[in-house]
């Protein structure tokens, strides 16, 4: 608080731990996230390009939607995190030599592509914003 009794810049304010249902709200979301990423997995291979472009879309909505739904830019890291995880576990081979992943671009412009997506939809989120009268300079 500064002197005057004004709260300061939201980004001067100390972080505080979620409440238990935005807590809820992330892990569901890192949940949904990594079934998107295990079905575009799945998907981007199967119908090679309308199926990589459906992938993308789908993680793309996921990711934006959970910001937009959240307010927040952890609304898209969340899921985005989930996808990652999903997928590079999923790229992994097995010790029996089955993998689901192969070495074609579909799979690399599926990988870095999803990546992409992720950090636009982190970018495009909503940050915290500073609320109340002192909001515009000036006023």
């Amino acid at each position: 608080m500064s002197t005057s009794g004004q709260r300061g810049s939201a980004l001067a304010q100390p972080l505080r731990t979620p409440s238990p249902g935005r807590a809820a709200a992330y892990t569901g979301l890192f949940v949904l996230g990594a079934v998107v990423g295990a079905a575009g997995t799945l998907v981007q291979s199967g119908w090679f390009p309308g199926g990589l472009l459906l992938a993308l879309a789908g993680a793309a909505g996921l990711f934006l939607g959970g910001s937009r739904a959240t307010g927040s830019r952890a609304g898209a890291v969340a899921p985005a995190a989930g996808w990652m995880v999903a997928v590079v576990l999923l790229t992994a081979s097995r010790p029996e030599g089955d993998f689901l992943f192969g070495a074609g671009l579909g799979s690399y412009l599926f990988l870095l592509g999803g990546m992409a997506v992720a950090v636009i939809c982190a970018t495009l989120g909503l940050g915290r914003q500073p609320d109340g009268s002192g909001v515009r300079l000036g006023k």
